[in-house]
């Protein structure tokens, strides 16, 4: 089936993506439009008839390839690719787990304390460590960044808003006895408040150093919050400062170099990049992110808990005042908002620290509905709220 319908067209052709239903197959073809920078696709079944032929731009063909993949739809490569010889994949992997345990183990100097199943170097405490949380679940999946973190490479967290991105560097940091400096770009920080500036105190002409030489010279950890988001000029300093023992050169201070402490980190946090651009429509302002830029970062996806987490989580918050079946129903209730939120059916996510807040507001009053008005409702708009009430009460019987 794929070769006649590739006879069927010319070098436009882009791609065919197929599925099996019953015995048969139906598919999606693409192929270059004759508008600029747009695209063609098709519907079609294996009896060769075609029931949709519209013509989309590059972000919303992005999205139609996600949802493709989702339902199944494959190319020919990754159809090969399930049905390739599987003693290659296997030889290869059993290989490189024969090098891996071969490597000698990372030698880290000074206290260390131990987060999950990675040791980290301790930091000197102070007033910048983040409160700890004792309720904070750190997930298996978390183990490859705080090895990361304990390896000083630069991390970027990409996800949805309040999928704990920023919590959990912070919940790292507080363990390890971190100072930790934020810094966020959604408009409220200029290249000045970043890198620094010169002013006038007691008569005198004085430097004061940005969030970023403060952080480099004191060895704390630095969070770009919504790092897409963030002026092209910014971006720029940062390009150096990602460079192993990256330096940053202060211009306007007589090309004075900074120099990173041992213990500076660097993070990021963003919503609408890499694998996250096909929702950059849910974050109206995001910038694009280019692929030079991004490979100087180990970039990882932040996905919610998984509702079994968050019940744990909201056992381990609450104690005997919450049972495990009422824990696990309000995890519900947060997964099936957060499912509507990916379907775009709900304009706004459902965070973990909403959980907790509505829990909370739910012990005092004895009532989700009332307790749900100002930690959820209030906050979301009128469509929103009647959707997660709606949701609220499938799982809840309210009087």
């Amino acid at each position: 089936m794929n070769a006649t319908l590739l006879s069927q067209h010319d070098d436009d052709y882009v791609g065919l993506y197929t599925r099996s239903v019953g015995a048969g197959a139906e598919w999606w073809r693409v192929s270059l439009s004759e508008r600029p920078f747009m695209y063609r696709i098709e519907h079609g079944h294996v009896d060769g008839s075609v029931d949709i032929d519209t013509v989309v731009d590059e972000e919303n063909l992005a999205a139609k390839l996600q949802k493709w993949y989702r339902e199944g739809y494959l190319t020919d490569a990754q159809r090969e690719a399930e049905h390739a010889d599987p003693r290659a994949s296997a030889d290869f992997v059993a290989e490189l787990r024969r090098l891996r345990a071969s490597e000698p183990a990372r030698q880290l100097h000074g206290d260390t304390v131990k987060i999950g199943t990675v040791d980290v170097p301790r930091g000197p405490g102070g007033a910048l460590v983040p409160a700890l949380n004792d309720a904070y679940l750190f997930a298996e999946r978390f183990d490859d960044i705080i090895e990361d973190i304990a390896e000083n490479r630069r991390v970027m967290l990409i996800g949805h808003t309040g999928a704990g991105k920023t919590s959990l560097i912070e919940q790292i940091a507080a363990r390890s006895q971190h100072g930790v400096l934020r810094s966020n770009m959604n408009g409220q920080t200029t290249i000045g408040d970043f890198v620094g500036f010169w002013t006038v105190k007691g008569g005198e002409t004085v430097w004061v150093d940005g969030v970023l030489p403060t952080a480099m010279r004191e060895g704390h950890w630095l969070i770009i919050d919504e790092i897409d988001f963030a002026e092209p000029a910014i971006l720029a300093v940062l390009t150096a400062v990602l460079e192993p023992g990256g330096r940053l050169l202060l211009k306007e201070k007589g090309n004075d170099i900074v120099a990173p402490h041992p213990s500076f980190r660097l993070f990021a946090t963003a919503n609408a990049v890499g694998a996250m651009s096909q929702f950059r429509h849910l974050y109206q302002g995001a910038n694009l992110m280019n692929e030079a830029f991004l490979d100087r970062w180990r970039v990882y996806l932040m996905d919610y808990l998984s509702a079994a987490e968050e019940a744990e989580v909201l056992m381990r918050t609450f104690g005997p005042r919450l049972t495990r079946p009422m824990a696990d129903t309000l995890a519900a209730i947060a997964a099936d908002c957060r499912a509507a939120f990916a379907r775009e059916d709900l304009a706004s996510a459902f965070s973990t620290r909403r959980l907790l807040d509505w829990t909370t507001l739910m012990l005092r009053t004895g009532d989700p509905e009332r307790a749900a008005g100002p930690a959820i409702y209030a906050k979301v708009s009128p469509e929103d709220a009647a959707l997660i009430r709606s949701i609220i009460h499938h799982y809840i019987a309210l009087g």
